[in-house]
C-alpha cells in the first residue's frame, strides 16, 4: 500500500474509538444531535467522529467522556497494550467497528453478556456460526 493510499482509509484506532463513541452513546440513548448540540458541534461531525472519517482530538474526547458519563479510557478499552509487540490486529479491529456500527450489532453487543450461562452463550454462539456458514453457502451456490 502506498502512503497515498494509507492516508485514505481510516486508523484502524480511530474506527475503533469512533465504534466505542457510538455504542456508548446508542446505550444511554442519547441521539448524534443532542451530543452534537452538547459539544458545540454539528451531528455531521459527531458522524464522522463515529466512522472514523476524522480523529477526534484529545481535548474533544474528553468533552464526548463528560457528555457521555464515563471515563476517557472506555474509549480504549478492549484494544491491546501497545507496549507489548503485536498487540494491536488492524483487521480484527475493523471487523468489531463494522459490527458496532450497525444496529443490530450494536444491540447485540450490549445484551450478549448478559446471557449469564457459558453452555448457553456457547449454544447462540454455534448457532450465529452455523447460519453464517449457511448464508456463505448460498451465496457461494
Amino acid at each position: 500500500m502506498t502512503k497515498n493510499e494509507s492516508d485514505k482509509n481510516p486508523n484502524p484506532v480511530d474506527l475503533y474509538v469512533g465504534g466505542r463513541i457510538r455504542m456508548r452513546r446508542r446505550s444511554l440513548g442519547v441521539s448524534q444531535e443532542k451530543l452534537a448540540a452538547d459539544l458545540g458541534l454539528t451531528f455531521q461531525q459527531v458522524q464522522k467522529y463515529e466512522r472514523g472519517a476524522n480523529r477526534v482530538s484529545a481535548s474533544k474526547l474528553y468533552e464526548i467522556a463528560r457528555s457521555l458519563q464515563t471515563p476517557v479510557a472506555f474509549f480504549f478499552e478492549g484494544l491491546n497494550d501497545p507496549t507489548q509487540e503485536g498487540a494491536y490486529d488492524p483487521p480484527a479491529d475493523i471487523f468489531v467497528h463494522e459490527f458496532l456500527m450497525t444496529n443490530e450489532g450494536l444491540e447485540l453487543a450490549a445484551v450478549f453478556p448478559k446471557v449469564r450461562r457459558s453452555r448457553l452463550r456457547r449454544r447462540i454462539l454455534d448457532l450465529v456460526r452455523t447460519m453464517a456458514e449457511e448464508d456463505d453457502a448460498l451465496e457461494s451456490a
